[in-house]
């Protein structure tokens, strides 16, 4: 089954929802027209569609692979990262100044999930250079800026990030890797780093390693933590490659998916130390990555939407194929495609509803902040950033949970044949095994939701975030037809948001354990609420421009009934989870564990 990239729904979110016509306004964005848009997003689908998705298959049955130090990408990755690069993919959104096209994160997102659709193992190298040049056009000097984005951008150089060592996960506070001062400025970097997604590669002759270490006289704990510049060769002011840094690829893992994307283990400094260079100052490198961090979860839910659509591609087409059965009603005594069996309708209509309700999130998400990065108002640009900064962990943490079910479902609508390798299937699911935990697992994206993005601000965005969604049952309420059905279920799972909010805020003082047991519950919610919200929306839109196309627009609008009917009703079951089954969890736990 090829990817066909599902161009006209892309643009009637982002024209739709999340209104291109105004983010093409702000400074600097005028260029950005909707047709400017339909342009960029038709190439990027022949490319995606051309030359990297049928590398898919083949780098899940030919992986990367090392040997003595060298890791060799699978057949064809080389020249497909060189065809991306000279196309200027790489900097769709970065600035014009370093050699990036400057285009809205509107305009870029439905690149990114067309990339990770076609390849998602190719995908995370970009990924991972997007993250390093956004620490280093906000946290370098104007020298490393000037000397390494425009490398990075042109795809002669890609990045990575380096937080990970076998004794600090998560927990970065446990670092060991430690970096001691030289008389010229540099520093000697001595650790060893692992899951380094390409951290080492043969697609570009630089790798730039951005790398978190302690010097040592650091604080403890993550106060202590410096991030330092660590290239594969050592260059100099012009950009000329150098001799090799001290910096080695010792292995990769083998891994349950994502296998053309070569998982390192880097060790630094075993002959003397690798040469690294500091990012901003000392001991703010935790809050320097993180810069990396939200642009990678941001992205990382991107991936759960586009392993999601290509999933439901693959569905529907065996589906429509597959002969089984004769049909429950008895309106035919032979078998007819399975599409026609009620349940497979079922799966296939869960499957396009969650990808749909993900992909509208964060392209609304992707708007925002556009807004807080553009707009010319200052408390327009301070409100907007809010409302991204509180989605990031829900695109994060729900669409790729979100993916998990879809993709399950997936090779469910195959049956048997789901199970073997041969039909495709089967590697959406193990692919998307990993994006609930690598950038943060679900559990860290919850409590992020709940620590940093509502108690912080008193719930003051999930406040208002609600009071929009009423805004939008009004209007669907004055809509007719489905238009107050799908309203009552969007009120009654705002009501349940707005428990959930009032209960975290109320009680995480006094009962810190039971509101954080029920932090991913809370993100759920979140994410079936606000996605539902963004389909009850996409329901107007569809109505009011139904006549254009009836048959695009009538399937919007029975995907916004279906998402309602499904998951809104969920909503309420969820918010009982979070206000009561969470304390029950503790104390279940304590008795049985």
């Amino acid at each position: 089954m090829s990817y066909q990239a599902p161009i006209k729904d892309m643009q009637f979110v982002m024209n739709e929802l999340a209104d291109l016509t105004s983010i093409s306004a702000l400074p600097g964005y005028e260029d950005a027209s909707p047709e400017l848009a339909q342009a960029v997003l038709e190439e990027a689908a022949r490319f995606n569609q051309e030359v990297l998705a049928p590398l898919n298959v083949i780098g899940d049955q030919q992986p990367s692979t090392w040997k003595d130090g060298v890791v060799t990408t699978t057949p064809g990755f080389k020249e497909a990262f060189r065809q991306f690069s000279e196309a200027g993919w790489q900097g769709v959104v970065h600035p014009q100044a370093f050699g990036g096209q400057g285009l809205p994160k509107l305009v870029a997102t439905p690149c990114t999930e067309m990339l990770n659709a076609a390849n998602l193992s190719f995908a995370l190298c970009p990924l991972l250079t997007d993250g390093a040049v956004e620490a280093l056009l906000t946290a370098g000097t104007e020298a490393q800026r000037a000397l390494y984005v425009p490398k990075l951008l042109s795809g002669e150089w890609t990045g990575t990030m380096n937080l990970t060592e076998p004794q600090a996960g998560s927990d970065l506070a446990m670092v060991r890797t430690r970096a001691e001062r030289e008389a010229d400025g540099t520093y000697r970097i001595f650790g060893t780093k692992i899951f380094i997604t390409f951290g080492e590669h043969d697609m570009a002759e630089n790798i730039v390693h951005l790398v978190l270490a302690r010097t040592p006289d650091a604080p403890a704990g993550v106060k202590g933590i410096s991030l330092f510049i660590v290239p594969k060769f050592n260059v100099d002011a012009e950009g000329n490659l150098g001799a090799r840094n001290d910096v080695h690829c010792v292995s990769i893992e083998h891994k349950l998916g994502i296998k053309a994307s070569p998982t390192a283990v880097l060790q630094f400094g075993d002959n003397g130390g690798a040469t690294g260079y500091l990012v901003g100052e000392e001991n703010r490198g935790l809050e320097y990555m993180f810069i990396m961090m939200n642009a990678a979860r941001f992205a990382v839910g991107m991936q759960g939407v586009a392993i999601a659509e290509r999933a439901y591609q693959h569905a529907v087409a065996y589906a429509r194929d597959r002969l089984q059965s004769r049909p429950v009603d008895g309106s035919s005594r032979d078998a007819v495609a399975i599409i026609h069996h009620p349940d497979v309708k079922r799966m296939l209509m869960t499957m396009r509803a969650l990808t749909e309700g993900a992909r509208a999130l964060a392209y609304v998400a992707a708007a925002h902040a556009d807004i807080g990065h553009h707009a010319a108002d200052a408390a327009e640009r301070k409100r907007a950033q809010a409302v991204y900064e509180f989605l990031v962990p829900i695109v994060k943490g729900w669409s790729t949970e979100m993916s998990l079910e879809v993709t399950s479902l997936g090779v469910q609508v195959h049956g048997g044949m789901g199970f073997i390798e041969e039909t495709g299937a089967a590697q959406y699911y193990r692919d998307a095994r990993i994006l609930p935990i690598y950038e943060g697992t679900t559990a860290i994206q919850a409590n992020d939701l709940i620590g940093r993005k509502t108690l912080r601000d008193g719930g003051a965005v999930a406040r208002a975030l609600c009071e929009q969604i009423r805004v939008t049952e009004n209007e669907l309420r004055a809509l007719g037809g489905v238009g107050p059905g799908v309203a009552d279920r969007l009120a009654k799972g705002r009501e349940a948001l707005s428990i959930a909010v009032d209960y975290v805020l109320a009680n995480t003082q006094d009962n810190a354990n039971a509101v954080f047991a029920g932090s991913v519950p809370y993100l759920t919610l979140a994410g079936i609420v606000l996605g539902g919200w963004q389909m009850g929306r996409a329901l107007l839109a569809a109505q009011s421009l139904r006549d254009q196309d009836p048959s695009f627009y009538d399937a919007k609008i029975g995907t916004a009934r279906f998402f309602a009917d499904h998951f809104l009703t969920r909503a309420p079951g969820l918010a009982l989870a979070i206000t009561e089954g969470a304390a029950s969890t503790l104390s279940l736990a304590e008795a049985q564990f």
